[in-house]
């Protein structure tokens, strides 16, 4: 289990340095470990780099992807990232990484990467995973959903920004990892930014939108919807 892990980790990270032109820009040095201090003054495109002097192997390392993540939640899945935040030697690399661990019928719902195309390899389970495309320029066209059922083994990319979604059809728990072309991805998961913003957006606009009655928005609004990040 631990070579097939390791070889897994080291295919996706492979395949997503081949994107990482798409979305963050090129380094201009070797490397700039990223100061994990909350309270540094200065705001760039990324973090601020460590002085290269006091920089060490811990600072390109990160342990954990081998223990399974809490899927005892509404959605049944755990994501466990390992970005920037977690691993600040990812700093200007223009690369990511995710452990997704999910319960029998759990799912990674619909959501979007605003800075990453994603690449997925499933290590254990069978999952049904789609994206949809942005709307057509034809008016009469409606969005296309492109979707593939995976097992152990099989690999499938998510263009960056499109809303994808992976569901985890079997009666046993699914593993998969995924590699990202950011060092900071970003998640928008749909049904919380719309129906569980802070301040909440106008039930008008939304009734309006989803060509439902003010209750239905009402009611989703007021439902606990579960981060599974």
């Amino acid at each position: 289990m631990a070579i097939r892990l390791l070889l897994t980790i080291t295919c996706i990270l492979a395949l997503a340095s081949s994107l990482a032109y798409a979305s963050d820009p090129s380094p201009l040095q070797d490397f700039c470990v990223a100061v994990n201090d909350s309270r540094a003054s200065v705001f760039v495109n990324g973090k601020i780099c460590k002085d290269p002097k006091t920089v060490t192997a811990d600072d390109f390392f990160f342990s954990g992807l081998n223990k399974p993540g809490n899927t005892s939640n509404p959605v049944g899945s755990k994501v466990t990232p390992v970005n920037v935040n977690q691993l600040t030697g990812l700093n200007t690399l223009g690369i990511s990484l995710v452990r997704i661990d999910y319960a029998p019928y759990g799912q990674n719902p619909p959501h979007t990467h605003p800075r990453a195309t994603e690449i997925i390899v499933v290590v254990e389970g069978t999952l049904y995973v789609g994206f949809v495309t942005s709307n057509p320029a034809n008016p009469n066209e409606k969005n296309k959903l492109f979707t593939k059922t995976l097992y152990p083994g099989d690999v499938f990319v998510f263009p960056e920004g499109l809303i994808h979604f992976q569901f985890n059809t079997g009666k046993t728990n699914a593993v998969a990892f995924a590699g990202l072309s950011s060092q900071n991805p970003g998640v928008i998961t749909i049904a919380n930014a719309v129906f569980g913003s802070n301040p909440p957006i106008s039930v008008d606009v939304l009734s309006r939108a989803f060509q439902v009655d003010a209750n239905v928005v009402k009611y989703l609004q007021g439902q606990f919807w579960m981060d599974n990040n």
